[in-house]
């Protein structure tokens, strides 16, 4: 809307602001757990109230703490009431609907003991498998069994000495041909995709703009490369602007250098806040100041676009525009690891200088099947529309899904296309209440609070799924 020519369909975002009253409440909740908790670490001081938490014993006084007592203040205090809403122990396939393995705590979630029983289908609105390729039944899986009985289940060593296999290849010609790039290499997984080829591209003397709500995959690699890091506001393009001419300007802190290179981090879809990137203004920008762009396509790649090619393509964009396309097989194609695609040379680089191929074993035979042939089945070369047919459900699911929530007058964040579906609980004690009683009622959602949030948005998050039918969506 505000760059008209840029945009060629409605781009809608709702972040709206935590009421006052509200707010309040949050932080009086906060104020008297932490009341709570000093009091409880008084007695636990004194012996009076039993001390379960890690602590040093008298002989190790004298060296460095091993714990921060303040910072697992926090821990054991506040995370420890609610604890037993992560962690859950699933038992089946995680597909639409998850077995999962009942247990209780008898010291407030110090300890757990399992029961023995199952809690049987449990509708599943915590996984990333937003095209249903998580199951055990399916052309992907018996693909992967023929592969398995083939190659074995592990390669056991690097790209670059026992481990590259004709399938490797075969993968990395057909991630290049979905995305629509020269070329793409595979790597055994998502998380070292970013933080071990982000150091290998930039380094001192660089400058790295990162949105401030990026992964920490994104931000742990900006620290690795030891070039300089600025922040800007949130998918916010003047604040993005402003950076860049001021790096342009004044070029390096001292010397007023220019900038060797100037690399902007986004991702497709921000996983917990359910918003895509402006990409088209990005793009803009950064043909406008000739700097570089780094696209972490991890939850947008098959979820996203008519034909689940990503952000790229949902927004009618070349693939040329961006420089380093990267993304993971651990959501909608149900397997693991993650890819960097781009120009050749690029990709030749990386393959000489990037820690994660030169280090890291190489993937699992297996799995590299399972990318292809679900890869395969979006692009419809299985000969079926099954693929298409999932991407398609998915949208359908994601707009309905989103839209009932609101009719009922919940607070959602995110865009209106996104399958990541944040709704707003804000106040501490919602978090376990929300969680313990969604499972009661056979639903797995995923709460998230303070430090993955800021302290006054708790949330609850819901991945939608294609593999999800309506009357799923409409029991939860």
């Amino acid at each position: 809307v505000h760059n008209g020519g840029l945009y060629k369909r409605p781009f809608n975002e709702a972040f709206e602001e935590t009421p006052m009253l509200v707010a309040v409440l949050t932080y009086v909740g906060y104020g008297v757990l932490t009341l709570f908790g000093y009091l409880r670490d008084f007695m636990r001081q004194w012996k009076i109230e039993k001390c379960q938490n890690a602590t040093e014993r008298e002989e190790q006084k004298d060296f460095v703490p091993l714990y921060q007592d303040f910072e697992n203040f926090y821990n054991r205090n506040l995370y420890m009431r609610i604890r037993d809403s992560w962690n859950r122990p699933i038992c089946s396939v995680p597909g639409a609907k998850v077995d999962m393995m009942e247990r209780v705590s008898h010291d407030y979630n110090w300890t757990f003991t399992y029961t023995g029983r199952v809690i049987k289908d449990i509708i599943n609105m915590g996984s990333y498998n937003y095209l249903g390729f998580a199951q055990k039944a399916g052309t992907c899986q018996e693909a992967a069994a023929k592969v398995l009985s083939q190659y074995g289940a592990g390669v056991c060593s690097t790209r670059q000495e026992m481990g590259n296999l004709n399938k490797h290849e075969e993968l990395e010609k057909l991630v290049a041909r979905f995305l629509g790039v020269e070329s793409a290499m595979a790597y055994g997984m998502g998380f070292a995709t970013n933080s071990m080829n982000i150091p290998a591209l930039v380094g001192k003397g660089c400058l790295i703009l990162s949105d401030e709500l990026n992964h920490a995959s994104l931000v742990l690699g900006a620290r690795l490369s030891g070039a300089t890091i600025r922040i800007f506001k949130h998918n916010n393009m003047q604040s993005l602007e402003k950076l860049l001419k001021d790096a342009i300007v004044h070029g390096q802190p001292r010397t007023r250098r220019p900038w060797k290179k100037i690399l902007i981090l986004v991702e497709g879809i921000y996983s917990m806040e359910g918003s895509i990137v402006r990409l088209p203004e990005v793009i803009a920008l950064k043909k406008k100041y000739k700097s570089y762009l780094y696209l972490d396509e991890a939850h947008s790649i098959g979820a996203l676009g008519p034909s689940g090619r990503g952000v790229v393509e949902y927004f009618g964009l070349s693939p040329e525009d961006v420089d380093v396309m990267m993304g993971t097989f651990t959501k909608s194609f149900g397997a693991a690891g993650g890819y960097i695609g781009g120009k050749k040379e690029l990709i030749d680089y990386l393959r000489t200088y990037s820690h994660s191929a030169v280090y890291a074993t190489s993937l699992s035979p297996p799995v590299v099947e399972q990318i292809i042939t679900s890869m395969k089945c979006i692009m419809g070369e299985d000969g079926t529309t099954v693929g298409k047919a999932r991407v398609q459900q998915l949208a359908e699911n994601t707009r309905y899904f989103r839209r009932r929530l609101k009719e009922m007058g919940f607070i959602i964040y995110g865009n209106e296309d996104s399958p990541v579906v944040p709704l707003m609980l804000y106040m501490p004690a919602k978090i376990g209440a929300f969680g313990r009683e969604m499972l009661k009622r056979n639903i797995g959602v995923v709460v998230v609070g303070f430090p993955a949030t800021p302290i006054i948005e708790s949330r609850a998050r819901f991945c939608l799924s294609a593999a999800h039918t309506k009357e799923m969506l409409d029991t939860v």
